[in-house]
């Protein structure tokens, strides 16, 4: 990997990135981050080049840049002196590579950002955490950052400023034998050595690593910033090869995709990137989001910690990853979740540590400002804790849909089923907290009862699959009874499914109703549901979870529209035959994307700005849902005109009944 696939050279177009804050917050909007992985770590850098979100040496570990938290919580910036807002940013195409442009006046500067990623080094099993079978790369343990000035001149900064341990602790610098080019810093709370290595000679004021150089046309620069036993480069042409190396990690892991040939395409590659940089690779865990605490409504309380696995993600995930072509990551993300399971023994948790950590106690960190004032700011997630009862749904569906893949099933999957579908049937009458998790009274949730019965329903095929009829017909009679619960209590006199057994309100994870087959798509129940939530349940066409004046989520103020409820719709209209507004919604969705097409997990209508943790993994999954029933549809269409046939979408979503 020697050659160059990325010339230089200046980008006309000139993306917005992002309206300014009505108070002018000297925090960036949520969407103009950019996103950096090495399936070990993550890294959000902002427009001005600075590197305000990296925790170590876990994605969910402590903060050593937390800026984006509390702009006093650390912070790594790269870029010109006198100039914070960028020409031009984007990613090397098919990479996890960033690149950004700034236009000095008297010249032209662009910087490129990776999380390195090198080639498999480890010959011990004792000495890496890999608990999936071996790849051909890994992690380097590396921050690497190059800067070329391609016309002009330009007076370039670096000012690297880490706070381990979300802001608490501050370091002392010190310089190693390679003199003013390299220096180190010890995190005495967590023992982890930082070692920022540059060819720009640096100074050290305390706790902060400071250098500047004029850079004239042509003139190369690199820094790096390293954790792990992997020796830092020492010149550019070294550092620049390890950039080299990893762009084409990137685009060699998308070549083994699958993506159709359509307008939406780049909608489709980005999220499938952005699902691999949140999968933590030595376990094969998927990361809900790269961040904490990110706030829902600016300035609210409705911040969480989502740098955690949450199950219910399977389905779509492996629905995701099976449907793209990315056969291994399901394995390993499936992998993973029969592991959590083996390893606890217990009731099936909605949520584990990406290393399969069963508990997530919840901290509230009092010192951070939040982002934009929103407090508190919290660590771990007490969801652990709860009874949500759709997460038999989730685990068994996604047993089925891997099965299906591979018509056999375990003995030890097998075990784990029988285990989960009878804890399904024990517990289905019982009031939980719901797939939104809320803090209020428990309550009969639909959606709740609705994922027992996908959960007993995909049991009985399993069943059926291994030729155990009497066990079938005996979890196909509990399924019945599930089914006909939902039936006789969920709906109103509209023939409308709501939210829980005790109220009218709806819900739009009632759109997952034709997604996972409880009812045709051309049942009038199914076809009223997902018109009064289109209808009903939306800001400006953007989906709501539910009205919080109706649902006692047990907290205060309002949040956003929920992107992944839009996507959900999407795919809900299509089934239901309603193909141009499916089509017109995911054209309108999609162009809130950020200028780096990622997503947060809410939307505000009103300005468009992004809410919530970001980049968020269940958004980028029910886009890839939404965006290939449209596409779909599309083809059907076309086939239609052509054949004169009778097609609909029901017949072709993978992995479902």
């Amino acid at each position: 990997m020697t050659t160059n696939p990325f010339p230089f050279d200046v980008h006309p177009e000139l993306p917005s990135f992002g309206a300014l804050h009505e108070d002018f917050s000297p925090f960036p909007p949520i969407a103009d981050y950019g996103f950096l992985s090495d399936c070990e770590v993550t890294a959000l850098v902002a427009p001005s080049g600075a590197v305000e979100w990296l925790c170590l040496p876990r994605m969910d570990g402590p903060s050593v840049f937390g800026a984006i938290l509390d702009r006093d919580a650390g912070s790594f910036r790269l870029g010109p002196d006198d100039v914070a807002v960028p020409a031009d940013r984007r990613y090397l195409p098919g990479t996890l590579v960033l690149e950004t442009s700034w236009d000095c006046g008297e010249g032209w500067v662009i910087v490129r950002d990776c999380l390195v990623m090198g080639p498999w080094r480890h010959e011990q099993p004792g000495r890496s955490s890999h608990t999936r079978p071996p790849t051909d790369y890994d992690a380097e343990h590396t921050l690497l950052r190059t800067v070329r000035c391609v016309n002009g001149e330009v007076q370039v900064v670096l000012d690297c400023e880490p706070v381990f341990d979300y802001g608490r602790e501050r370091v002392r610098w010190q310089y190693t034998d390679k003199g003013f080019y390299q220096t180190v810093a010890r995190s005495e709370s967590t023992g982890l050595n930082l070692t920022l290595s540059s060819d720009i000679r640096m100074g050290l004021e305390g706790p902060r690593v400071r250098a500047r150089t004029l850079l004239r046309e042509g003139d190369l620069r690199f820094c790096a910033l390293s954790w792990g036993s992997r020796t830092p480069p020492a010149t550019y042409a070294k550092a620049y090869r390890r950039l080299v190396w990893t762009a084409h990690h990137w685009q060699h892991w998308l070549a083994q995709g699958r993506f159709p040939d359509h307008r939406w395409r780049s909608y489709l590659t980005r999220s499938a990137l952005t699902l691999k940089g949140l999968t933590f690779a030595p376990t094969g865990a998927i990361a809900a989001a790269s961040t904490t605490s990110l706030p829902e409504a600016p300035g609210g309380e409705r911040n969480w910690d989502y740098r955690y696995s949450w199950i219910r993600d399977a389905t779509f995930a492996l629905w995701g990853l099976y449907t793209l072509g990315f056969e291994w990551e399901a394995n390993d993300y499936f992998a993973f979740i029969v592991d959590v399971d083996e390893r606890n023994q217990r009731d099936l948790q909605i949520v584990y540590g990406i290393g399969g950590e069963a508990e997530l106690p919840e901290q509230i960190l009092d010192h951070l400002h939040g982002y934009g004032g929103a407090r508190p700011v919290r660590i771990g997630n007490a969801a652990y804790e709860q009874q949500q009862n759709d997460v038999w749904g989730a685990f068994l569906d996604s047993v089925y849909l891997h099965t299906k893949s591979r018509d056999r099933l375990d003995e030890r999957v097998w075990e784990i089923v029988r285990r989960q579908v009878e804890n399904a049937i024990s517990h289905w009458r019982e009031p939980d907290r719901g797939i939104w998790e809320i803090r209020g009274e428990p309550k009969h949730f639909t959606s709740s009862k609705l994922m027992c019965w996908v959960a007993v329903d995909r049991g009985a095929r399993l069943a059926r699959l291994r030729d155990d009829y009497a066990i079938a017909n005996d979890w196909q009679k509990a399924a019945d009874e599930i089914h006909s619960d939902i039936t006789t209590n969920a709906v109103d006199e509209r023939g409308v499914f709501c939210q829980h057994y005790d109220t009218t309100a709806l819900d739009a994870s009632l759109l997952l109703m034709p997604l996972v087959r409880f009812l045709s798509a051309q049942d009038p129940r199914i076809r009223a549901t997902v018109l009064a939530i289109a209808d009903e349940l939306t800001r400006d066409g953007l989906v709501l979870r539910y009205k919080v004046s109706e649902t006692d989520d047990g907290l205060a103020g309002e949040e956003g529209t929920f992107t992944i409820c839009s996507f959900w719709l999407v795919s809900a209209l299509a089934e239901i035959g309603e193909d141009q507004r499916a089509r017109d919604l995911c054209e309108k969705v999609l162009s809130y994307a950020s200028p780096l097409l990622l997503y947060a997990e809410e939307i505000d209508p009103k300005s468009g700005r992004h809410l919530g943790n970001f980049p968020q993994a269940f958004t980028h999954l029910a886009l890839i849902n939404a965006v290939m029933h449209v596409i779909r549809t599309e083809q059907l269409a076309r086939q239609q005109a052509f054949s004169g046939g009778t097609v609909t979408p029901r017949d072709w979503v993978p992995g479902q009944p």
